[in-house]
């Protein structure tokens, strides 16, 4: 099965919005024996739509669309497919009943344009769409006496994803009885896209899985797919492959599937029955937030502080005015009583600490920006290290330092600092 992609919406075009959703089907589609083998991105013009679904649909067996499945007027992705199909539109009465609930349940009234989200082509499967108003659906066309398909989706990745995952996936690898098609994704850190592609190379032969890489910053995925027929032990030659995973690149791999690093680090802090607390400065509180995303991080995450100033270094996390005169905040010296401060203030069993020149200004010929220090303490010891990550934009910066702060801890944990 040959696939295509359609990006809808101006703001796509007009470059206020990166489309993440394309890439991110292609890949899930992939791991099911689909090949992705074009993309178009058109504005909300139905002419331009409709001129696009024609070109996708002689080039593909599959079209997935996102974006303009919204309740304004611009929204016209479902109006163009049915006007495409030949098709009229009709009301999904299930649909528009999980509107009204929604809105209901929010206290408020469902404007009546939204309606319009609960309006397919007849002959159209509908797919449902539990984090928001507009649900998908996949609708036949027939393109020179055969019978393709359109798949339409809406553009807010957290909703487009689950629906992805949850109804064109199983719907895909439905349509292929014969092939069995197994995946397995591997987390890793710290290594970029060429050196995973030079680590593993001549590990898995092409006819033995499809390997692929995605980025999806400050993460980098690797993914094995192998096909067999029905019965065929998948799994097992899955976890062969596994394994050569692992002996190329050791504790670059944090998880098997898709998960991060904070999520990884919990589980390890309470598996050990080991807390830990964090002082941050350069990625002011991103640390925090990142641990506190993961459901029950409250059994291992004590404290979470911001010192951002010298007085507060010295006043809250107990940094000698000594050492910040001699070796400045951005050191190896001051990431070390940062994380010892953090310890002792929170109870933990673990300190961690950041503190760096995230840009664009403030650096210096000794400590230009980008120039990032963590320190890690507990009973009986520190560690620290200064990283040099260059001037590659501020949000960036914070965003690496945090997962490389995040991975410190990791691998401390596993005996490696």
């Amino acid at each position: 099965m040959k696939a295509a992609f359609l990006s809808i919406g101006d703001e796509i075009v007009g470059g206020l919005t990166v489309d993440t959703n394309s890439g991110f089907i292609a890949g899930e589609l992939r791991a099911v024996g689909v090949d992705p083998i074009c993309g178009f991105t058109v504005r909300d013009e139905e002419d331009d739509i409709i001129r696009a679904l024609e070109q996708a649909l002689r080039e593909a067996d599959l079209v997935v669309t996102t974006g303009g499945l919204g309740p304004t007027a611009d929204d016209l992705t479902t109006a163009c497919v049915a006007r495409h199909a030949g098709q009229t539109l009709v009301l999904d009465e299930p649909s528009l009943a999980f509107m009204i609930e929604r809105f209901r349940q929010r206290g408020m009234e469902m404007p009546p344009n939204n309606r319009k989200q609960a309006l397919f082509p007849a002959s159209a499967t509908v797919i449902p769409n539990p984090n928001g108003t507009a649900p998908g659906f996949i609708c036949p066309v027939e393109v020179d006496g055969r019978t393709r398909h359109v798949a339409c989706f809406p553009g807010v990745p957290r909703e487009t994803r689950h629906m992805v995952m949850a109804s064109l996936v199983p719907w895909v690898a439905a349509r292929q009885p014969d092939t069995r098609f197994l995946s397995r994704t591997f987390s890793t850190v710290g290594l970029a896209e060429s050196k995973l592609d030079e680590l593993l190379a001549g590990a898995i032969s092409p006819d033995e899985a499809r390997v692929a890489f995605r980025a999806s910053f400050p993460k980098m995925y690797v993914r094995l797919t192998v096909q067999g027929a029905p019965g065929e032990d998948l799994e097992a030659r899955m976890d062969e492959l596994e394994a050569r995973v692992h002996a190329r690149l050791g504790a670059a791999v944090y998880a098997v599937g898709d998960e991060g690093m904070e999520e990884t680090l919990g589980r390890m802090l309470r598996e050990r029955g080991l807390t830990l607390a964090v002082a941050e400065s350069c990625t002011g509180g991103l640390i925090g937030d990142r641990l506190t995303n993961v459901p029950g991080s409250s059994e291992y995450f004590l404290l979470g502080v911001a010192a951002y100033s010298n007085g507060a270094k010295m006043g809250v996390l107990g940094v000698s005015e000594q050492t910040l005169a001699a070796h400045g905040a951005v050191s190896t010296q001051t990431a070390e009583e940062m994380a010892a401060g953090a310890r002792r203030a929170g109870g933990a069993d673990v300190g961690l600490s950041t503190t760096g020149i995230a840009g664009p200004g403030g650096g210096t010929a000794d400590k230009p920006v980008g120039t990032v220090c963590i320190g890690l303490a507990w009973e009986g010891g520190t560690w620290s290290r200064r990283f040099d990550l260059g001037s590659r934009g501020r949000e960036w910066i914070k965003a690496t330092t945090a997962q490389m702060a995040l991975d410190s801890v990791r691998r401390w944990l596993l005996g490696e600092l």
